[in-house]
């Protein structure tokens, strides 16, 4: 279940939008100031949906404030500014999206439901699991916290395979999707040779994989979850 933070001190808005959105998929927790949002831990949360003016302070500046300790939680501005100006200068202190009140409950939801999407697309690009860590929308790889450079090759066979996590991925379909390209004709050796490449550079012992496990006969398979 996705969870989302509500910073809204008008009570009977605040209640109406956590009706709006609650559902069996959504859990809608509500803070009415800054004060109360420095509680919680905002690393729990999916999404921020954060009023401006507030009775205690800003929530221009604390979006700032969580933009600049690397706080990447996307974040739904509501406010009654509506200027252009008042826009730009939300969405450049790091919001993903900016509404002005009045507005539409249901596209209020809408907009929620398009920023969890997005979210939950960006954490799908990342794997972790000790000892690895692979952002491949960032091109970063590291094993053990030391980065390693993976070919274009290399990175696709990872994937493939961490997408497919507890199957067994052919090797037709590997060297098919791999090598994508419209080559008339690619070498089966060419993804041994791969996969051994990629063996060295994430394995403890190449010949005897922990991670990267041949299937005899049918293909590879990634051995972790």
């Amino acid at each position: 279940m996705d969870k989302v933070l509500l910073l809204e001190d008008d009570l009977a808005l605040g209640q109406g939008i956590c009706l709006a959105l609650k559902s069996d998929e959504l859990q809608i927790d509500r803070c009415r100031s800054l004060k109360e949002v420095r509680k919680v831990s905002i690393s729990d949360y999916a999404l921020l949906i954060l009023d401006i003016n507030l009775p205690d302070g800003n929530g221009l500046d604390y979006l700032r404030e969580l933009r600049s300790n690397r706080c990447s939680i996307p974040v739904i501005l509501l406010t009654a500014n509506d200027m252009e100006t008042d826009v730009v200068v939300g969405l450049e202190s790091g919001a993903d999206d900016y509404i002005t009140k009045p507005f539409s409950l249901a596209i209020l939801r809408a907009r929620v439901n398009t920023q969890l999407r997005r979210e939950q697309k960006r954490e799908s690009s990342i794997y972790q699991s000790d000892p690895f860590l692979f952002d491949f929308d960032h091109m970063v790889f590291r094993r053990s916290g030391m980065q390693i450079e993976l070919s274009k090759a290399e990175q696709k066979l990872l994937r493939i395979l961490l997408d497919n996590r507890g199957m067994t991925v052919s090797r037709p379909v590997l060297v098919d999707r791999i090598w994508s390209d419209g080559a008339e004709y690619v070498d089966e050796n060419a993804l041994s040779v791969t996969m051994k490449r990629l063996r060295d550079k994430l394995e403890d012992d190449p010949s005897k994989p922990k991670y990267l496990k041949t299937v005899y006969g049918l293909g590879y398979t990634w051995a972790m979850k």
